[in-house]
């Protein structure tokens, strides 16, 4: 384990490096796999954001609250903040977020985010803790936002597919150019449990399956390596990608971004959970990869 600006995890082969700016997943090698996408400034410069306090994105980048709006923009700001090491071993590490006076400018309730990695042979747990330490309800949103390479076991980009743990409904919500979610549904070309991938599929924004039946899904290469994402009071999925990158996210959300016409405060925005004074709220996603070769 190293600590500096980032943190550098190992564990029988495996590797990972968090960096302290955002609680960011920088990369992760399973054995000779590398998995993470290599970001390019010119088309996302990000890995794998911490998304918090919301989701998604906001109506004119505004939150209300208290009979009062603030400026809160997509994702929120967890992934621009700096956070402290709170504990760390050579395969884990947990970081953490409190809110102050530049958080509460935005969001104007006290908090504490926890960010815990742990890193296992051909996995990757990725855990969020968040709690209310002020004397008011906390509402909140939080997802995790990995980009992995696509392809990661070579070949071209149409011999990947993702299959959910259940059926999944073929239609998905609409999102307009401001991101915001329209009550239009448009069909994508998923089977039973498997949607078979294209960088063309995303030529209109994310696909984003609210309130999935599945639990967990599966990145998977036609040679039947596959990267696994098993989910923990996580009810959404998103899948996001650019048509000219080379990257799949893979998204787990507790929330979503508003809905178009959308006015009102924190606590009336769909999907919020609301955790009261002292509460804790747990969100987990595990990460695994299989191959043939590896």
């Amino acid at each position: 384990m190293k600590i500096m600006d980032m943190v550098e995890l190992s564990c029988a082969g495996s590797r990972a490096s968090i960096s302290l700016q955002g609680a960011e997943l920088r990369s992760w090698t399973a054995g000779s796999a590398s998995l993470i996408w290599d970001p390019d400034p010119a088309i996302w410069g990000e890995t794998a954001p911490i998304l918090f306090p919301v989701v998604g994105w906001t109506r004119g980048g505004q939150v209300r609250a208290g009979g009062r709006s603030y400026p809160l923009g997509l994702h929120g700001f967890a992934r621009d903040m700096a956070f402290r090491v709170a504990s760390a071993a050579a395969d884990q590490v947990a970081l953490t977020l409190a809110s102050d006076d530049s958080t509460r400018r935005q969001f104007p309730f006290e908090f504490r985010l926890t960010v815990d990695y742990r890193l296992r042979p051909r996995a990757l747990v990725a855990a969020l803790r968040v709690e209310n330490c002020g004397s008011v309800p906390l509402p909140y949103a939080c997802g995790l936002h990995p980009g992995f390479r696509w392809p990661f076991a070579g070949g071209d980009r149409r011999d990947y597919s993702i299959r959910f743990g259940s059926n999944e409904c073929a239609e998905v919500p609409e999102i307009s150019e401001k991101g915001l979610f329209l009550p239009s549904l448009r069909r994508v070309p998923l089977e039973g449990r498997s949607l078979a991938l294209t960088p063309e599929l995303f030529a209109r924004e994310a696909l984003c399956f609210l309130n999935a039946r599945s639990r967990s899904l599966r990145f998977e290469h036609k040679s039947g390596a596959a990267i696994s994402v098993a989910a923990t009071n996580f009810p959404h999925f998103a899948l996001w990608a650019k048509p000219e990158a080379f990257f799949l996210s893979i998204e787990c959300w507790t929330g979503h971004g508003d809905p178009d016409g959308f006015a009102g405060d924190l606590f009336a925005k769909p999907s919020m959970r609301v955790l009261e004074p002292g509460a804790c709220g747990h969100h987990l996603v595990e990460y695994g990869f299989e191959s043939p070769t590896v």
